[in-house]
């Protein structure tokens, strides 16, 4: 009897200190015994924990971090951005992560490089470009120099997405007033375009007109209308009909004539 009482006692006390822990999907977990970290990467699952050990849980999965900040631009204005990263962590770089950088990575790692990153990229451009076509290629920019930095520490940024850009007060009706006059010397580039077609139509047909009319001239000699004028009375001499034809030679005219 009191083998079995000290039995369940013994039950009781292991259970009392030990517990489980669930690593979820799209996380991984790093075991952690007396202080000391394990290499091993652990998958989702449920896992025993004892008195001494503890598991660091660390998502793999795609992270969206929205950042508030100032940019500086290049004609030395401060524009208020909103921007996502987009960023997730490489499954065999958890434990080194941890170890190295501890589990406050993000703010270490992503977002110091981040403000750097971007401070630095938007500082080549003009506040308007912030606001333009212009701004896919600061993204790319920033990126690019973000995954320099971070891919060898197990760090893949994804993307960086500026959502919203707020400019200076004044500069968005300059903006405006600029667009409107690129749009009204498009439109006028246009206009100018289409008369020149015109005018150059205009010519063509003209300069056809002259041409025929030389070649026309040229084919009028004084020969060639003598020519003509003897077959127009050789085909009146053959024809059935009775005519009175005068001539002086050059020319036939016909006085009259019946069947």
């Amino acid at each position: 009897m009191k083998n079995k009482i000290y039995i369940l006692a013994a039950a009781l006390t292991a259970l009392l200190f030990t517990s489980c822990i669930t690593i979820g999907p799209g996380e991984v977990g790093v075991k952690v015994t007396r202080g000391v970290m394990e290499d091993r990467v652990y998958s989702p699952g449920r896992y025993n924990v004892g008195p001494n050990t503890y598991y660091i849980r660390v998502p793999i999965r795609t992270v969206n971090k929205e950042v508030k900040l100032n940019l500086p631009s290049k004609e030395g204005l401060n524009v208020n951005a909103e921007i996502s990263i987009l960023y997730h962590i490489q499954k065999d770089d958890v434990p080194s992560i941890i170890e190295e950088i501890g589990r406050n990575y993000e703010d270490v790692m992503i977002l110091s490089v981040f403000r750097s990153a971007s401070a630095d990229i938007c500082a080549q451009f003009y506040a308007k470009d912030m606001h333009s076509g212009k701004r896919s290629e600061i993204e790319a920019r920033i990126l690019h120099h973000m995954d320099s930095l971070l891919l060898d520490r197990g760090f893949i940024i994804e993307s960086v997405l500026m959502k919203s850009i707020s400019l200076p007060s004044g500069l968005y009706d300059a903006i405006e007033d600029k667009l409107e006059a690129e749009q009204e010397a498009q439109r006028m580039e246009f206009v100018l375009q289409r008369e020149r077609l015109e005018a150059e139509r205009k010519k063509i047909e003209a300069q056809g007109t002259a041409d025929a009319q030389r070649i026309l001239a040229e084919g009028l000699s004084e020969s060639a209308i003598q020519w003509r004028s003897l077959e127009v009375m050789q085909n009146l001499s053959t024809s059935p009909n009775a005519k009175v034809i005068i001539t002086d030679g050059k020319s036939p005219m016909i006085i009259g004539g019946e069947k």
